[in-house]
């Protein structure tokens, strides 16, 4: 008799939970461990020694309720009797991020060095405007580029800045309409922070059923969800911390709500909204070494290697090379942030 026996006998559900009773699945560990020690797993057990009231332990009372295996199967059978369409539907609504991830891999594979480094420092130049974040970026592509670390650099780069990109594109307008409608930012604000705390790896699970792991878009769309929160979220703060007092000028000016918008809170709202295109970097580059799980290429397939291989050598100095594109995306982005402000403050 188990722990719940009792429970379902004195409801009289007896004969139904008999009813459900099947043929019986495989026994659990516990059961077997029971057994080699000469128990009967189904003795009676105790106040003290009872079980949480779980599936499983329901389960051996009474057959009819389901087990949670049960339970993870229907989910999955449940998503399967779709994937088909929503791969229709995903498909072609996706594909052009995976043209772009392409040929941003194949042009930094196509340009040679002494011309996308150059390249590099005056991008760094006309973000930051600091010789010294300048010289920071040369010497540190150099130095991947003296260890042979250069073409897996560029390639974490390269996806980085289609995601960055698209993150922004689609982030701030997202978070100017959350400032602008309350209904709106309710919605959306449990989506941001399921969106926020489901850990890394499974974004990837929906994915890999999805797309072929062939398939750029299976990286960059996970990539995408990660990191596309920080500029929702500032965004949205930023133009809602923009001073009642200059809006009400706004409209004694007789501003429009598009040139109130792009005149006076989207610019003073820059600061918010550069921080938060620093963090979507940022968490673009920790999610794009997860996804050298499922074939992005870059420095994230040598760390995978290290940990495949026990290659330690080879993993810590994978592990350096994104250390160091942390810092150079960071000082470069920050000091652009500290530019801005600067700026504002003039």
């Amino acid at each position: 008799m188990t722990a719940y026996s009792g429970v379902f006998d004195s409801l009289g559900l007896r004969e139904w939970c008999d009813a459900g009773a099947g043929g019986g699945g495989p026994l659990s560990m516990a059961d077997l461990v029971a057994r080699a020690r000469g128990q009967n797993a189904d003795a009676q057990v105790s106040l003290w020694d009872a079980p949480f009231p779980s599936l499983d332990a329901l389960h051996k009372a009474c057959p009819a309720i389901p087990q949670a295996r049960d339970l993870t199967k229907g989910l999955e059978n449940g998503f399967l009797s779709i994937k088909d369409v929503l791969s229709y539907g995903l498909d072609p609504l996706t594909q052009p991020l995976s043209w772009m991830l392409r040929n941003a891999l194949a042009g930094v594979e196509a340009v040679p060095w002494w011309i996308m480094i150059p390249l590099l420092l005056a991008v760094a130049w006309g973000a930051a405007r600091s010789l010294q974040v300048v010289a920071l970026v040369a010497a540190s592509m150099l130095g991947l580029a003296f260890i042979d670390h250069y073409d897996y650099a560029m390639q974490t780069l390269a996806i980085i800045f289609v995601c960055a990109a698209i993150c922004v594109a689609l982030g701030v307008p997202i978070g100017i309409a959350m400032s602008r409608n309350d209904g709106l930012r309710r919605g959306m604000i449990p989506v941001l922070d399921m969106l926020q705390t489901l850990p890394p790896f499974v974004y990837l699970i929906p994915l890999i059923f999805l797309f072929s792991v062939t398939e750029p878009k299976l990286y960059g769309i996970a990539i995408i969800l990660y990191a596309i929160v920080p500029v929702i979220r500032l965004t949205d703060l930023g133009i809602r911390l923009v001073d009642e007092d200059v809006i009400e000028a706004a409209d004694a000016f007789g501003m429009t709500d598009r040139q109130k918008l792009y005149g006076v809170q989207i610019p003073l709202a820059l600061p918010n909204i550069m921080a938060g295109v620093n963090q979507t970097i940022m968490m673009s580059l920790a999610m794009v070494v997860i996804a050298s799980l499922v074939s992005a290429p870059g420095l994230g397939v040598l760390v995978l290697r290290g940990i495949r291989n026990l290659e330690l050598g080879v993993g810590l100095v994978a592990g350096l090379g994104i250390v160091i594109l942390a810092i150079l995306l960071d000082r470069v982005t920050k000091t652009a942030l500290a530019r801005i402000n600067a700026a504002h403050r003039g």
